[in-house]
């Protein structure tokens, strides 16, 4: 039988030696980020997202491994495992195949099946499906099994109860299951039909009808909701006479005696058992694989959006619009901290519009605010005409950017925002939020349930914990791409960095109110309840600017320190003129020098990375926030325009692009490129700034069609 690490390796296609390092490594509890970044040597210098699927793909095998075990010891009890059976269940490379070969031996609630057998009907099945040589008619068989006092009065009782017990033992089988499952994986459809008489959102599901390989998993999971809303009937359909004669040619002995009587059996089991069976087994499969693929374009979404370059060190006014309750109003500074809040009310006429006009240009002129985070959502269109009024009347000098306010209600309400802002009203924190998220995204978003940010679709369909396990792990890699300055953050985001619990981020905090702020990471291991461990998973993670030692607020791990001031001392560098360190590290030698300061190449050119931008944020290199100054709205599009555009959600069919009006425009997946492609992903990712050209603008159903193809350069 493969090892585990043998199938790893070849389904990755990587080096055993690195797939057994990366299992040893998390096996002595070592974290994904810390492994990606600071054990390149040990993985071939593997990415967090290939090291994640090595993780999951593990944990799958490992709990295969052990219902292996578990099958093999329950057959075994039955003193039924023969050779070739334990063969066929180390071989078993899927849970379904193994469950098949189990199926015979498992326990059974009771079935038509289980009372033939009561009434001593098994040796007549067991010699029926023989169908050995000059075996005698199925009839003349049974009248040797008639027996009153077991309840088999006549000849059609008793073949009756064998047909039941054949019909089992073929359903049974794993080599006819596994006839009828490719059959379905190549041949069946996936069929809806209306359960109502009535218009709804799935009337293009009202008859439908798509191969099940075919299917894209947004159709899967719009299917599967409408049936759970009772407005659609669902089934998998598979041309029965096919596979019924596939099992015929697989079951039945040509020129038996019994040969209809099995045939009719057959029949039976395909109906009763199998295909109902089959098809719960298929809807399951086909919902998994789109849950699994919704999942994943979650976590693609998340990633960029999280990663979006942060507008640093400027006085930001946070607005959310709303009707009823009017527009909240937050001021904060370059550090976040809050300077001022009011609510305003913009819809209420143009007295009340003119009165915030008022109120807000004296709060910009109070705290020097040189930009407008304004929320995406309710009244967003009215308060962003209003902004651009205002800024037009103050001259200049300031501008604004609509900001995605996905989950900053489900944040204002939290315990977290509550600790946080004890004195500011519910509404007032959301305003806070927005305008955060323009000055630091990640630091602002991690506070958030990711389930919350809302760029996926479908995801209250998916399974809640496996959802939430990738994208807390999307979370923590981008937290750990940047970095962590130690005595800024919050609890919310030092949790989030690898080795860290949600106590010890509290007790990093609680340190740094009770002791001041970190001067050396080696300070960090003072922390409560932070262990060496732990220590040894964030180290690298926390940046400490106001530290003496440069290296202390780059990403190089203490851990390298040695080997870091070794490599400047070769090159005849210091922190002040690192600069020169690549030219002289090429003269020099990058081999001889890795050679000499104990480490390998993948370290060695971190390191280099580090030392000449110390304190170097990733997100500086990505395309700036698209900030504006004016606005458009939907009638103002004209086919042919062409505009610039932030990409705001990815999904299966297209693209949604933000081009200023309110109302995110779709590409088309059949848009984006010239060329055929599978997934919008393949070209475009959440943030993206792309130029897009209007296809056709409804004002009255609120629909952009928009074409990033045929826009001319």
């Amino acid at each position: 039988m493969e090892t585990i690490s043998r199938i790893l390796a070849r389904e990755l296609n990587r080096e055993q030696t690195h797939i057994d390092n990366v299992i040893a490594l998390l096996d002595e509890g070592n974290t994904i980020p810390f492994i990606a970044r600071y054990r390149k040597e040990l993985h071939g210098a593997m990415d967090d997202t290939t090291l994640r699927t090595l993780q999951e793909r593990l944990e799958y095998l490992r709990s295969l491994q052990d219902r292996r075990d578990t099958v093999k010891k329950a057959i075994a009890e039955q003193d039924k495992l023969t050779d070739e059976l334990s063969a066929a269940i180390d071989n078993a490379a899927t849970l379904a195949a193994l469950e098949d070969l189990y199926r015979p031996y498992k326990p059974k609630r009771r079935t038509r099946a289980t009372a033939a057998r009561e009434k001593g009907l098994e040796p007549l099945a067991e010699l029926l499906f023989s169908q050995s040589p000059g075996l005698e008619a199925p009839e003349v068989l049974a009248e040797g099994f008639v027996d009153s006092e077991k309840g088999v009065d006549t000849v059609e009782d008793a073949l009756a109860g064998a047909s039941d017990i054949i019909a089992e033992m073929i359903s049974d089988d794993a080599a006819v299951r596994k006839i009828v499952r490719d059959m379905t994986q190549a041949y069946a459809s996936l069929v809806s039909k209306a359960a109502k008489d009535e218009d709804s959102v799935y009337r293009i599901y009202y008859d439908f009808n798509q191969r099940v390989n075919r299917l894209q998993g947004y159709q899967i999971l719009a299917v599967n909701r409408g049936e759970k809303e009772e407005l659609l009937k669902v089934s998998i359909e598979l041309d029965r006479d096919l596979a019924v004669q596939r099992i015929r040619r697989y079951v039945i002995v040509p020129g038996s005696k019994a040969m209809a009587f099995i045939r009719g059996a057959v029949d039976d089991a395909y109906d009763r058992l199998i295909w109902p069976s089959m098809e719960r087994e298929e809807r399951s499969a086909l919902t998994d694989m789109a849950c699994e693929g919704a999942i994943n374009m979650f976590a693609l979404n998340l990633k960029p959006l999280l990663m979006q370059p942060p507008v640093k060190g400027k006085v930001t006014m946070g607005l959310d619009p709303g009707y009823a309750h009017g527009c909240k109003i937050a001021v904060v500074d370059g550090t976040g901290k809050v300077l001022d809040t009011t609510v305003v009310y913009p819809t209420f006429g143009e007295n009340r519009k003119r009165d915030a006009i008022r109120i807000l240009s004296a709060m910009i002129r109070k705290h020097g605010v040189e930009h407008l985070a304004i929320g995406n959502g309710t009244a967003s269109r009215e308060t962003e005409q209003m902004v651009v009024e205002m800024l037009h009347e103050l001259g200049g000098g300031q501008s604004y950017a609509i900001v995605n306010e996905a989950g900053a209600s489900v944040y204002s309400a939290s315990k977290l925002a509550a600790e946080e802002f004890p004195d500011y009203d519910v509404n007032l924190r959301s305003a806070v939020s927005i305008a955060r998220r323009l000055q630091d995204p990640l630091a602002e978003l991690v506070k958030i349930e990711p389930m919350a940010i809302g760029v996926g679709q479908y995801q209250h369909d998916m399974p809640q914990a496996k959802l939430e396990e990738t994208l807390v792990g999307v979370v923590e890699d981008c937290v750990n791409a940047v970095g962590v300055d130690i005595n800024t953050a919050s609890p919310s985001l030092l949790q989030r960095v690898s080795g860290l619990t949600k106590t010890t981020a509290k007790n990093i905090v609680t340190y740094r109110e009770e002791n001041g702020i970190f001067r050396s990471r080696t300070e960090i291991k003072k922390v409560p309840k932070l262990g060496p461990k732990a220590y040894e998973q964030c180290a690298g993670f926390l940046r400490v600017p106001e530290s003496r030692e440069v290296l202390d607020n780059t990403a190089v791990h203490p851990e390298s320190y040695p080997a870091a001031k070794k490599l400047m001392e070769l090159c005849g560098v210091t922190p002040k003129d690192a600069s020169e360190l690549p030219s002289r590290l090429a003269l020099y030698g990058r081999e001889k020098a890795a050679a000499e300061c104990g480490i390998g190449l993948p370290t060695l050119d971190d390191i280099v990375s580090e030392l000449l931008k110390p304190g170097r944020d990733p997100r500086d290199e990505l395309p700036p926030v698209q900030l504006r100054k004016d606005v458009l709205d939907i009638k103002d599009l004209k086919p042919g325009m062409v505009l610039t555009g932030t990409v705001r959600n990815v999904i299966d069919f297209g693209v949604f692009v933000d081009i200023g009006v309110h109302q995110d425009g779709l590409v088309h997946i059949s848009q984006i490129c010239e060329k055929r492609i599978r997934h919008p992903s393949e070209i475009v990712a959440v943030g993206d700034i792309v130029k897009v050209c209007v296809l056709e603008a409804d004002e009255k159903k609120k629909r952009i069609s928009l074409s990033m193809k045929q826009v001319k350069e």
